[in-house]
C-alpha cells in the first residue's frame, strides 16, 4: 500500500474514531448522571407511623419494638402517630391520602381485612394501599369459668347443639375479629349460639366469670393472665397449631376440621410508594420481627413472628377480606350505623 492510500485512509477514519471517543464519553457522563435508586439513601428523615387505635394498646406496642429497632438500625426514628376513630377508618383514611413517597406507614390489624364488608368506607382497602408485611399472627381463644360443664370443643358442640340458641358468647364489640370467629365456629360446628358484644374485653371477662356470659371468644394476650390464675378455663384456640406459650390448649381445628381463625398485625403504604422503597422496608423490617428478642416477645403475648414478602402479604390480605366477608354476609351481620 502506498503512503498517499494510508494517509487517505487515515483520513476517512479520522472521523468516526473522533465520533467514538465522543460517543464513550457521553455515554459514561449519562451513566454517571443516572440518579441513585430511591432506596438508596431511605430514609433520610423519620418515618411516621399511623396507628389507627388508641395509645397503650397491643398494636401501639408492637410499633414501638419495631420503631426503636428500625431506629438503631438507619438512625432516623419513627415517630408513633395515634389517630383512633370509627373503628380504625379515621387512621386509615389519613394513611390513604398521604403522600406515597415511603415516609407514612399505616400499622394494621385484621380490622383492616374485616370493615370492607362491615362499614362504608372513603377508601378502597387493597387499592389504595401497597402491602408492606405482616408482622405478625395472633389466635383468639376460648375460654369459659371453671365451673363450666364442657372441657372440651367436642363437649361444647354436644352442648351447644342440646341447646340450640341457649349458650351465649361475649366478644369485645360486635364486627371484631373474635366475634366474627365466633360466627365461623357456629358455621363450621353446625350450632347457634347468642353473640353477646361488649365494648371492649375487661367487662366481657367479667361477666364470664360471673356466669352471666357461656364463653368469651378473646385475644390469647388479653385471656392469658385470667388462664394462668385459673379464674377462665381455656377450651381452644382459634390457630391452626397450638402454640408453644399454651402447648396443652388444643385448637378448635382439632375437633372441627378446616377451622382457622387468626388475628394478625401489618404494614402497608400508601398506594405508590416505589417497590424498592417497600422492598427495603420488608426486608428490614422481616428481619426484625424473625429475631429472636421480637419472636420471643411475640411468643410471650401467643403470638407468631411472620415477617412475609410484599407479594405474600398482598395475597394474605385478599385472602382474608374475602373470608371474614363471607362469614360476614352468612352470619347477616350488620352494624348500626
Amino acid at each position: 500500500m502506498t503512503a498517499g492510500n494510508d494517509r487517505t485512509e487515515m483520513l476517512t477514519l479520522a472521523p468516526l474514531v473522533a465520533f467514538a471517543i465522543v460517543a464513550a464519553f457521553t455515554s459514561g457522563v449519562a451513566f454517571a448522571a443516572q440518579p441513585a435508586s430511591p432506596a438508596a439513601k431511605y430514609p433520610e428523615r423519620p418515618i411516621r407511623a399511623i396507628v389507627p387505635f388508641a395509645p397503650g394498646g397491643g398494636l401501639d406496642i408492637t410499633t414501638r419494638l419495631i420503631g426503636q429497632k428500625l431506629t438503631e438500625k438507619w438512625g432516623q426514628n419513627l415517630v408513633v402517630d395515634a389517630r383512633p376513630g370509627a373503628a380504625t377508618v379515621v387512621g386509615t383514611e389519613i394513611a390513604a391520602r398521604a403522600v406515597p413517597d415511603g415516609y407514612t406507614l399505616l400499622m394494621i390489624t385484621t380490622t383492616f381485612a374485616i370493615n370492607p364488608s362491615l362499614r362504608k368506607l372513603p377508601y378502597d382497602a387493597l387499592k389504595d394501599f401497597t402491602p408492606v408485611t405482616q408482622l405478625n399472627s395472633q389466635p383468639n381463644v376460648i375460654v369459659v369459668n371453671t365451673g363450666f360443664q364442657a372441657s372440651s370443643v367436642k363437649e361444647l358442640i354436644a352442648l351447644a347443639k342440646s341447646k340450640q340458641g341457649g349458650l351465649t358468647f361475649a366478644s369485645p364489640g360486635a364486627g371484631s375479629a373474635p366475634h366474627l370467629s365466633g360466627e365461623l365456629f357456629q358455621h363450621m360446628a353446625g350450632v347457634k349460639m347468642v353473640h353477646v358484644p361488649y365494648k371492649g374485653i375487661p367487662p366481657a371477662v367479667t361477666d364470664v366469670l360471673g356466669g352471666r356470659v357461656t364463653m368469651l371468644f378473646t385475644t390469647t394476650i388479653s385471656a392469658a393472665p385470667h388462664i394462668k390464675t385459673g379464674k377462665l378455663k381455656a377450651l381452644a384456640l382459634t390457630s391452626a397449631k397450638r402454640l408453644p406459650s399454651m402447648p396443652d390448649v388444643p385448637t378448635i381445628g382439632e375437633t372441627v376440621p378446616g377451622y382457622q381463625a387468626e388475628a394478625f398485625q401489618g404494614v402497608v403504604a400508601p398506594a405508590g410508594v416505589p417497590r424498592a422503597i417497600v422492598e427495603k422496608l420488608a426486608s428490614e423490617i422481616g428481619a426484625i420481627v424473625r429475631s429472636r428478642e421480637i419472636a420471643a416477645r411475640f411468643e410471650a403475648d401467643g403470638a407468631v413472628g411472620v415477617g412475609s414478602t410484599p407479594r405474600q402479604f398482598a395475597a394474605f390480605l385478599r385472602n382474608e377480606t374475602q373470608k371474614w366477608g363471607k362469614v360476614i354476609r352468612e352470619a347477616g351481620i350488620k352494624l348500626e350505623q
